[in-house]
């Protein structure tokens, strides 16, 4: 059964403290778990896919969120520390969910991925919707709890309980 590493939002405006939308210290805290695990990815021979936001200037979301991850811009870019290595996937996204609107279902389809493991940012926001789009599409998910993190711990936790219980995903 093939396998794949999501990656989620691990850019410049999340992670660093200048970003537009800096989630915290936690996001630094998560870095060097998430090197470990992409390290551990490639020597199975998981695929690493890299999930990016990269919005439009005019895009909806920014009537909730400061505008972020603008196209083009050093905030849309991974950071430094989790460069993508040659083979990796990278795919941009609009939207909280790293399925809608995107071509991540077809790209796991053609690598025969079944079963994907979540890292990145935020737990309950992005994480939480691309785990319950990869379930409705019938995907096994992971989630690894120490590379997680978000704005608010509170919703942090709920985020990973919410899709422990309701989603069946596996949190490790």
């Amino acid at each position: 059964m093939e396998k794949a590493l999501l990656v989620t939002d691990m850019l410049n405006d999340f992670i660093r403290s200048e970003g537009r939308l800096y989630i915290g210290e936690t996001g630094l805290e998560i870095i060097d778990p998430i090197q470990k695990i992409i390290q551990k990815a490639r020597e199975d021979r998981t695929h690493v896919i890299y999930i990016c936001d990269n919005h439009f200037p005019h895009d909806a979301e920014f009537e909730m969120f400061p505008p972020h991850c603008l196209q083009g811009t050093p905030g849309a870019d991974i950071i430094d520390e989790l460069t993508p290595a040659k083979g990796d996937v990278i795919l941009s996204k609009r939207r909280f969910s790293a399925f809608f609107g995107t071509d991540l279902d077809l790209t796991l389809r053609e690598l025969k991925v079944e079963e994907l493991f979540l890292t990145g940012v935020c737990t309950n926001i992005c994480v939480l919707y691309s785990a319950a789009d990869a379930r409705m599409l019938n995907y096994k998910v992971n989630v690894y709890k120490n590379a997680v993190t978000s704005f608010c711990n509170e919703a942090h936790s709920y985020a990973l309980k919410e899709m422990e219980s309701t989603l069946g995903v596996k949190i490790l």
